[in-house]
């Protein structure tokens, strides 16, 4: 672990977790068990393992007190954790306008509350110099998801936020890296149709500027927003998971 990593973390964990309702209308969906852990622990576990010290956790108003009962100022885990609200949704990338002075000139490298991995990111956040670096898993419904194409060479040439027509079976998933620049790239971004900030836009910005690098996800992936994703998740982190966590 890195004593010295110049880099700042963000788990964006707001939303209203509508498609896991009743469950989430008492709770939030990143608050939900796991196997024998709250959901948010796994991104959490992904930061921390990465050797990255102050964390900013993105929640809804209305659950902000319940993070801060579960976790706490992040003494007991070795880390610094902030709290910002996210009043309504409004896309991805608003979350680095929201962490803008958290962020300050450090990169920042950005995990979704509900996102479970079975792979070890230390290596590429460790590693990370400038640009951009996000992560694909070949998926059977990427018609869902912000999807990437690639070339004969394995190059990235084209990001699609939810394609309406088949372009890739490779989908992006919750786990991003940037530089300091995502800030006021976030800001001039302009609105989709459906009147919010699009993060597939956000990459498009890296990758016409050849800054983007398109890393594969080897191990399982589990993005715990529906029950059957979430039944997923819990197998995954009973079956392998269990030995990898260090909080």
């Amino acid at each position: 672990m890195y004593k010295d990593l110049n880099m700042r973390g963000i788990i964006l964990s707001g939303g209203s977790g509508t498609r896991l309702a009743p469950c989430t209308k008492v709770t939030s969906k990143q608050l939900l068990p796991v196997y024998n852990k709250p959901m948010i622990y796994y991104p959490l576990n992904t930061l921390i393992k990465a050797g990255i010290k102050e964390i900013l956790i993105i929640v809804a108003p209305e659950r902000a007190g319940d993070y801060l009962n579960l976790l706490g100022s992040g003494k007991d885990f070795g880390v610094k954790l902030t709290y910002e609200v996210q009043d309504k949704p409004g896309g991805l990338p608003e979350a680095f306008m929201i962490g803008e002075n958290f962020i300050d000139s450090e990169d920042v490298t950005m995990v979704l509350g509900d996102n479970i991995f079975e792979d070890d990111f230390s290596k590429d956040i460790q590693n990370f110099k400038k640009g951009a670096k996000v992560f694909a898993k070949k998926v059977p419904d990427p018609e869902r998801l912000g999807v990437v194409k690639f070339d004969e060479n394995m190059k990235a040439i084209e990001i699609v936020e939810k394609p309406k027509e088949w372009i890739s079976d490779y989908a992006i998933v919750g786990l991003y890296i940037y530089d300091s620049r995502v800030v006021n790239i976030a800001k001039n971004l302009k609105p989709s149709e459906r009147g919010e900030l699009e993060i597939a836009d956000l990459h498009r910005w890296y990758l016409d500027k050849d800054e983007l690098e398109v890393a594969m996800v080897k191990g399982e992936w589990a993005d715990a927003g529906t029950f059957d994703s979430l039944l997923e998740a819990q197998i995954l982190a009973k079956e392998k998971l269990q030995q990898t966590l260090i909080i």
